[in-house]
């Protein structure tokens, strides 16, 4: 409950000791610090990626299958990943949920408003 909870105060007490970054979760900064090491202990069998998670491998080794078990209702798009479906319908819903805070402008995509501040 409390890191549930801190999802929605921005609390980050778990900071990286290598760079500037810090995590509402442990296992974040746990997952986070194999980024400094470099241990990619994953290896993908069909073309020899590594990864530093067992979750990334398998979310990887869905680009090697024809399988996108998420489907756009509005449209015959499909996608590997339920984020990048809920990221597509904002192409339907208009949804624009990233406002930059000098100009007001918004955007559909996190990083449109990235290069935006470019």
């Amino acid at each position: 409950l409390i890191q549930h909870h801190r999802t929605h105060t921005g609390e980050k007490p778990y900071q990286c000791s290598q760079c500037d970054k810090a995590f509402s979760q442990n296992t974040s900064l746990i997952r986070h610090q194999k980024t400094h090491t470099g241990e990619k202990p994953y290896q993908c069998s069909q073309c020899e990626k590594s990864f530093s998670l067992n979750y990334y491998l398998i979310n990887h080794q869905k680009t090697h299958t024809e399988e996108k078990p998420f489907q756009c209702s509005q449209c015959d798009k499909a996608f590997y990943w339920n984020s990048h479906l809920k990221v597509h319908q904002r192409t339907h819903t208009g949804e624009k949920p990233y406002q930059c805070g000098q100009c007001n402008k918004t955007f559909s995509h996190k990083g449109h408003l990235i290069q935006h501040h470019r």
